[in-house]
């Protein structure tokens, strides 16, 4: 279900970038004006992240997830109907800002319910599944919503995908629960969640919420090393969920039918090099690796081998240009385990919260990230500059993994009895709030 749900979170997320060449001719709207609509959804999401997991932390990733999902895809229906306005704009701005706000404790919550439902030596795995859904969602949605746009209009995407997202969420409230709240789970199958890192009580009572505990995890080191990574990495997602149809209509001048098919390729080797990623650190941790050498060899692995996609400014084949996105794609994916670092080493007591800072910190990217490919596109003229920007968040992301974020250790700031996660006998962090 988390995967279900997270595939509709990046379906509403894409539909303006598959809309897009077609929305931008009916109502006239230049590069940055484009790029500036893109990243209404950035400004909200990025900044309700650390009021997302307070709330998330008080009320529970049920309820709370299946209300954002509804909310989010009723919004995302009536972005159909922003050509009706005086101001297309202003409407279409307006609607992707609530749209961010109703979606940012999402990360967070699949986060919170993996760290529940899965020992540490299943989480890299269970990240991988929900994490490769915005892969999927790009891969199997993408050619519908291209045909969609063909056959109806750029209207008919919003409407089917946010109709599609409302009866999804009423599927998740008919099937999720906690696991102290659902009857199927035995105690042995909590004992055995446990036993292994897993925290399945941390819903049973609503966690208390103090500014010092944002600041000390704000102030550690191995936290800051994350959340740039993470923005690194997110830029990479980005630029594949805005800028990427427009770039191969307008850079390599390719058909919208045929950017339909070819947008979806690199999308499924994301898929793969997600669940390789999860396989890969899960299998490392059964091997007898260190927690740390186990999440950060994957993540580092997939950034620097990401930074690949810079070769597409050099060619003119389509079939190669497709190679070399679906490479830098399934890079990407590999490296896309910072949500099971979060799980690992959030404090116990502040998951939500921990949660909102590493997803504020890796979202400020969908701020900058559109806004500036779309300057540098309106300035020099072509998509060369951007495609070096995104090149180099690879390589920024892989610096900070290998030279900043240290140790993985689960961060004390509510338990000073608590031990570190990692299976190396090194130090646990202790921070008091």
């Amino acid at each position: 279900m988390i995967f279900l749900v997270t595939i509709f979170n990046y379906v509403d997320r894409a539909t303006l970038s598959i809309a897009a060449s077609a929305l931008r001719k009916d109502l006239g709207f230049d590069a940055v004006t484009m790029g500036i609509a893109f990243s209404a959804f950035g400004w909200a999401y990025t900044a309700m992240q650390i009021p997302g997991g307070i709330v998330l932390d008080r009320f529970g990733s049920r309820l709370v997830l299946g209300l954002s999902l509804i909310i989010w895809s009723a919004l995302t229906f009536l972005q159909g109907y922003v050509d009706l306005f005086s101001s297309a704009f202003a409407a279409l701005f307006v609607l992707r800002f609530l749209m961010g706000v109703a979606e940012s404790p999402a990360f967070p919550a699949n986060n919170r319910l993996t760290v529940m439902w899965f020992p540490s030596q299943e989480r890299g795995m269970a990240t991988a599944v929900f994490q490769s859904a915005q892969y999927a969602a790009l891969a199997i949605f993408t050619p519908i919503m291209v045909w969609t746009l063909s056959t109806w209009g750029w209207q008919h995407v919003f409407f089917f995908t946010g109709a599609a997202g409302v009866l999804i969420g009423l599927l998740w409230f008919r099937f999720v629960q906690e696991p102290h709240r659902d009857k199927r789970v035995s105690k042995a199958e909590l004992d055995y969640i446990e036993a292994g890192g897993g925290l399945p009580q941390i819903g049973d009572a609503p966690a208390p919420f103090s500014w010092a505990q944002v600041r000390s995890i704000g102030a550690n080191r191995m936290m800051l090393g994350i959340y740039l990574g993470q923005f690194c990495l997110t830029t990479i997602t980005w630029f594949f969920l805005t800028w990427f149809p427009t770039y191969l209509i307008e850079a390599k001048g390719m058909t919208m039918l045929k950017v339909g098919l070819v947008a979806s390729v690199p999308a499924i080797a994301g898929c793969l090099g997600g669940m390789v990623g999860g396989l890969w650190s899960d299998w490392m941790l059964r091997r007898g690796f260190s927690l740390t050498v186990a999440r950060k060899t994957p993540i580092i692995c997939g950034l620097l081998l990401s930074s690949s996609i810079v070769v597409a400014n050099y060619i003119d084949s389509t079939a190669i240009i497709v190679l070399v996105m679906s490479i830098a794609f399934f890079s990407k994916g590999v490296g896309n385990l910072g949500w099971c670092i979060v799980g690992d080493v959030s404090p116990k007591r502040a998951m939500g919260i921990s949660g909102g800072m590493f997803n504020f910190c890796g979202n400020l990217a969908s701020i900058v990230t559109p806004i500036a490919i779309g300057v540098m596109i309106n300035k020099l003229g072509s998509f060369d500059a951007a495609l070096m920007y995104v090149a180099a968040m690879g390589l920024l992301g892989a610096f900070s993994y290998l030279f900043i974020v240290g140790p993985l250790h689960r961060l004390e700031i509510d338990d000073p009895q608590a031990t570190p996660v990692d299976s190396a006998p090194v130090e646990p962090v202790r921070v008091s709030p």
